[in-house]
C-alpha cells in the first residue's frame, strides 16, 4: 500500500489529534464491506431461485415423459386390440405375423422411449452438475471482481482524500495570500492616513512658525518706522498673514484630497478583488485610469461560459453625493454596452437612507453592494434560462430589460434591502452603545487627569520648588515669543 500524506485535525473539545485519512478510509471500507455483503446475499438468493426453477423444470419434464410413455403404450394397446379383432376376422396366419411384427415394433418404440427417458435423466443430471459448476465459477469470478473493485475503490478513495487535502491546502494558501494582500492594503491605507495627519500637522506648525516670525518681524519694523507709515505697513503684514493662512488652507485641502483619492483607489481595488473571488466563472474587467468612465465591468457567465449580461460599477468615496454621477454613468454604460449600473458610494443621496434604485441606476454603500451583486447575478442567470427556453420568440435585450424593471425583481431587491437595513440598524445600535461606553470612560479619564492636576497644584503650592515639574502637566515650550 502506498504511503499517503497525513492530514490531522484537533478535536475542538478535547484537543486530541484526529487522522482525517484514517477516519475517511475506515468509513469507506465499512460502507464497501456492507455493500459487498449485500451483493453476496443477493447473488445467493438468485442462485437458490435458479436451483428451485431447475428442480421444478426437471419434475415437470419427468411428469411429461411418463405421461407420454403411458399415453403411447395405451394407444398401442388399443390399436393392437383393434387390429387383433380385425385380423381374427381375416386370415389367422397373416394377422398373427403382422401382429408379431407390430408387437416387435412397439417393443422397439417402448425401448426407445426408455432410452429417451434415461437420456433425459442423464441430461438433467448433467445440467445440474453444469449449474453447480457455473455457480461455482460465477462465485469465483464475482469474488475476484469484488476484490478488484474493492482495491480500485480503496485506491480511488485514497487519491480523492489526497486530492481533497491538497485542494484544502491550496485554498488555505490562496486565502493566506489574499489575507496578506488585504493586510498590506490596510497597512498602506493606515500609512496614508498617518502621513496625511503628519503632513497636515507639519504644514500647520511650519505656517504658524512663519506667521509668528513674520508677525514679530512686522512689529519690530513697525516700531522703527515713522508713525504715519505704521498703519500702512501693519495692513500689509495683515494682508501677508491672510495670504499665508489661505496658502495653509489650500495645502491642507490638497493633502486631504490626495488622501481621499488614495482611499477611493483602495475601495476600487477591494471591489474588483471581491468580485473575482466571489464569482470565479465571471470576468471582471478593470477600466484604466486614463480612460473616461467607471471603475470596472462585471460580465456574468453561465457554466458553459456564455455571457448573460454585464454590470457597470462606479466607486465613489466623497463626503457628498452628486446627482450628475447618474447621468454620466448612463452615458458610460451606453458606450460600454452594459445592462445594469451600480454606484458604490460612501455618501448616500439626501432622500435615501439605504440601498435603492434611481433613474434605472442602483445606489448602495460598500457594505450593501456584496448582497446586491449576488441578487443581480442570480437574476441575470434566471433571465438567461428564460431566454434560452424562449429563443426565437422575442428580443433578448427586451426580455432582460422587462424582467429587471418588473415587480418580481423589485420585490426581491426590497426583501434584500430590508434585511440589510435590519443588519445596519443592529450595527448602528451596537455602535451607539459602544460610543456611549467610550464617552463615559473618556469623561472618567478627564476627571482623573483634572483631579490629579488640582492635587499636584495644591501640593506644589504648599511645597514650592521642592516638588519637581511634571512634563505632561506643564505648558508646552514656545519657540518664538511674540512681544
Amino acid at each position: 500500500m502506498e504511503q499517503t500524506s497525513q492530514a490531522q485535525i484537533n478535536c475542538p473539545k478535547c484537543g486530541t489529534p484526529i487522522d482525517v485519512n484514517k477516519v475517511l478510509f475506515e468509513k469507506v471500507r465499512t460502507e464497501i464491506g456492507q455493500e459487498y455483503e449485500n451483493t453476496i446475499a443477493k447473488e445467493r438468493e438468485a442462485l437458490a431461485v435458479r436451483e428451485k426453477t431447475l428442480e421444478a423444470s426437471q419434475k415437470a419434464m419427468d411428469a411429461k415423459v411418463s405421461a407420454a410413455v403411458e399415453q403411447q403404450v395405451s394407444q398401442a394397446k388399443k390399436e393392437q386390440e383393434a387390429r387383433i379383432r380385425k385380423t381374427l376376422e381375416g386370415e389367422q396366419a397373416d394377422a398373427l405375423k403382422t401382429l408379431q411384427t407390430e408387437l416387435q415394433q412397439k417393443s422397439e418404440q417402448v425401448k426407445e422411449l426408455n432410452q429417451t427417458k434415461a437420456l433425459l435423466a442423464q441430461t438433467q443430471r448433467e445440467q445440474g452438475e453444469q449449474a453447480e459448476k457455473i455457480r461455482a465459477e460465477e462465485e469465483g469470478k464475482f469474488s475476484e471482481r469484488m476484490a478488484t473493485f474493492r482495491k480500485e475503490q480503496e485506491k480511488a478513495i485514497r487519491e480523492e482524500v489526497e486530492g481533497g487535502v491538497k485542494t484544502l491546502q491550496e485554498e488555505l494558501e490562496k486565502k493566506s495570500e489574499q489575507l496578506k494582500e488585504l493586510s498590506q492594503t490596510k497597512a498602506l491605507l493606515a500609512k496614508s492616513e498617518r502621513e496625511k495627519g503628519e503632513l497636515s500637522e507639519k504644514l500647520k506648525a511650519d505656517l504658524e512658525l512663519q506667521l509668528n516670525e513674520q508677525l514679530a518681524k512686522a512689529k519690530t519694523e513697525i516700531s522703527k518706522t515713522e508713525a504715519d507709515k505704521q498703519e500702512l505697513k501693519l495692513k500689509e503684514k495683515e494682508e501677508l498673514i491672510d495670504q499665508m493662512k489661505s496658502q495653509m488652507a489650500e495645502l491642507q485641502r490638497r493633502a486631504e484630497q490626495g488622501s481621499m483619492q488614495s482611499q477611493g483607489e483602495v475601495q476600487e481595488l477591494a471591489i474588483e478583488e471581491w468580485l473575482r473571488g466571489a464569482f470565479p466563472l465571471d470576468t471582471v474587467e478593470e477600466i484604466s485610469k486614463g480612460i473616461r468612465g467607471g471603475d470596472c465591468i462585471h460580465r456574468v457567465h453561465d457554466r458553459t461560459g456564455h455571457e448573460l449580461g454585464a454590470i457597470y460599477f462606479e466607486s465613489k468615496r466623497t463626503k457628498h453625493f452628486t446627482e450628475g454621477w447618474i447621468a454620466k454613468l448612463k452615458q458610460d454604460m451606453q458606450a460600454a454596452k452594459t445592462h445594469v449600473g451600480v454606484i458604490v458610494t460612501e455618501a448616500m443621496p439626501a432622500d435615501m437612507d439605504r440601498m435603492g434604485q434611481r433613474d434605472g441606476i442602483w445606489i448602495c454603500t460598500y457594505e450593501e453592494f456584496k448582497g446586491l451583486c449576488f441578487v443581480l447575478r442570480e437574476m441575470m442567470l434566471q433571465v438567461g434560462v428564460a431566454i434560452s427556453s424562449q429563443q426565437n420568440k422575442g428580443d433578448k435585450m427586451e426580455l432582460l430589460y422587462n424582467y429587471l424593471t418588473g415587480s418580481e425583481f423589485r420585490m426581491h431587491i426590497e426583501a434584500i434591502v430590508g434585511s440589510y437595513a435590519k443588519m445596519k440598524g443592529d450595527i448602528l445600535a451596537e455602535r451607539r452603545a459602544y460610543e456611549r461606553i467610550w464617552n463615559e470612560r473618556d469623561r472618567n479619564l478627564e476627571l482623573v487627569i483634572k483631579n490629579t492636576s488640582q492635587m499636584f497644584g495644591s501640593i506644589k503650592g504648599i511645597a514650592g520648588n521642592a516638588i519637581g515639574p511634571v512634563q505632561s502637566l506643564e505648558l508646552p515650550e514656545i519657540g518664538t515669543t511674540i512681544e
